[in-house]
């Protein structure tokens, strides 16, 4: 085999990475951009590197000592997943996370209950990860977390912090409460007020999709359904906005 053929083998091996049959079968994906790469790269997770030789000259210190594969622009363009691809794309393995692992004496866990939006599911990782959780849980019919998206709206938080998709929100309900953790629902009619929780104790939130919600079944299942008062006219916060709001409470009362 030719170091040409080789390296095309590599590219269309890393192209069904874009897919997540692929990430899943191959249990790695695809992180592209510097800040990314960085991230990677910092966590010890990165496999290879594909780089144009523009890239390689602008980012050439970055990925010094990494496996890099000089690539050409059609190449790295069939690797990106953005408009403006800026030739620079490492193969990552998925960081190994078992949930029992996260419960071993867990304070602080944030919980995406069906979140198929990528952006918000980012979004979330990188507020578990500012705000010093343990872990973010993907649970239910949720989004890839190593969707490129997703990826990209957790500003590298996704290698900072422990980030594992669990199958049934009950059954996770369930194991969180065995933990020692309380479990916080965040509700629009929540019986309990925001100021009104001890957050001093080990706790896990959960937030639902920006559409829907938690289901009821999953809100009458936590210990406690928690609403957020507002003083002025909006009926409702994003989940973003309603996490960054309660995981920065539950961090200062434990800290």
């Amino acid at each position: 085999m030719t170091p040409l053929t080789e390296k095309s083998n590599r590219v269309a091996a890393a192209i069904k990475l874009q897919r997540p049959a692929g990430r899943r079968h191959a249990a790695r994906f695809l992180a592209e951009g510097p800040n990314l790469v960085e991230a990677a790269l910092r966590r010890g997770v990165v496999s290879e590197v594909f780089v144009t030789e523009d890239a390689l000259t602008r980012f050439d210190s970055l990925i010094a000592g990494a496996p890099v594969h000089v690539v050409t622009d059609k190449a790295a363009k069939a690797l990106s997943d953005t408009v403006t691809p800026v030739g620079l794309i490492a193969v990552c393995d998925i960081p190994e996370v078992e949930l029992a692992d996260v419960l071993d004496g867990p304070k602080l866990v944030a919980v995406a209950v069906e979140t198929s939006d990528p952006g918000n599911a980012g979004t979330l990782i990188r507020l578990a990860d500012a705000m010093g959780a343990d872990a973010l849980i993907l649970a239910g019919d949720s989004v890839d977390p190593y969707n490129p998206k997703c990826l990209r709206s957790s500003a590298g938080s996704i290698f900072g912090t422990r980030v594992l998709s669990v199958p049934d929100p009950l059954d996770l309900i369930g194991a969180l409460r065995e933990a020692g953790l309380q479990v916080l629902a965040t509700t629009l009619d929540g019986a309990t007020a925001l100021p009104s929780v001890d957050l001093s104790r080990p706790t896990a939130w959960l937030f639902g999709s920006e559409a829907h919600g938690l289901s009821p079944e999953v809100a009458v299942a936590a210990d406690t359904q928690v609403t957020i008062p507002m003083l002025g006219s909006a009926e409702s916060l994003n989940v973003a906005a309603a996490a960054a709001i309660c995981l920065y409470q539950s961090a200062q009362a434990l800290s």
